[in-house]
């Protein structure tokens, strides 16, 4: 295998780079590093029996007899500017299209947004809910771009919700990221196992445009763990 001498090393700094599957030219994996950190990724493959994607795609390379196509996209930069380029990179080609297991640096904070996202980002206004609620923090099953029927799916299951709290709930808020995705009308709470999941439609105008895309700092306090908060 390739690896830089000490003379590069030295003088690449800090860099941004792909790795590309042969058997059909696509990247699969996008990084920052420095030094030789673009050929770790192989001799991990080779060397630790841990499964990932990235892992799993690189020996599949391997087994087919090819190597691991690596390029340099951007060198001789500091950490920082190497991290925003990689974050970029990341954006472009769209993580569901990568092995990396986690986005960019800073994604939500500056990354890829529609306009409509940028206009909430940062002119959301501040809410004060006057309908019986539940806000359902759907951070970890989010997606960029989902379908409206996906984002309801998300939503209405499967949650802890007490009796007393399933009688006077009348609509269900999707949260993520402290915006309003979504508001629905719920119509029944079901049983699902030792949890709660409900059926719904999205709002009436009325409601529903009151509170889309709008900020609730007032409910959703950072660090806490409970998905669900209550307006009442």
């Amino acid at each position: 295998m390739t690896f830089f001498s000490q003379s590069v090393c030295e003088k690449i700094r800090y860099y941004v780079y792909i790795l590309k599957d042969p058997r059909d030219n696509s990247i699969f994996y996008v990084g920052k590093g420095s030094s030789n950190r673009i050929f770790n990724h192989v001799i991990d493959a080779l060397e630790n029996p841990k499964e990932s994607d990235k892992l799993n795609r690189i020996r599949e390379i391997l087994s087919a007899g090819l190597t691991v196509e690596h390029y340099i996209l951007r060198h001789g930069l500091d950490s920082n500017l190497a991290l925003e380029i990689e974050s970029a990179c990341i954006d472009l080609l769209e993580l569901d299209t990568l092995t990396n297991a986690i986005k960019g640096h800073n994604a939500w904070e500056r990354g890829l947004k529609t306009t409509d996202e940028i206009i909430q980002h940062y002119d959301a206004q501040v809410i004060n809910i006057t309908e019986p609620a539940v806000i359902i923090n759907i951070n970890n099953l989010y997606r960029r771009f989902m379908k409206s029927d996906e984002l309801y799916q998300a939503t209405r299951s499967s949650w802890k919700v007490a009796k007393h709290r399933r009688d006077k709930v009348k609509y269900a808020i999707a949260a993520y990221r402290g915006l309003v995705r979504e508001v629905y009308e719920i119509d029944e709470w079901h049983k699902k196992g030792e949890r709660w999941e409900f059926t719904g439609k999205i709002a009436d105008s009325l409601v529903r445009d009151k509170y889309l895309n709008q900020s609730l700092d007032n409910y959703v306090k950072k660090g806490s763990r409970n998905p669900i908060r209550y307006t009442f």
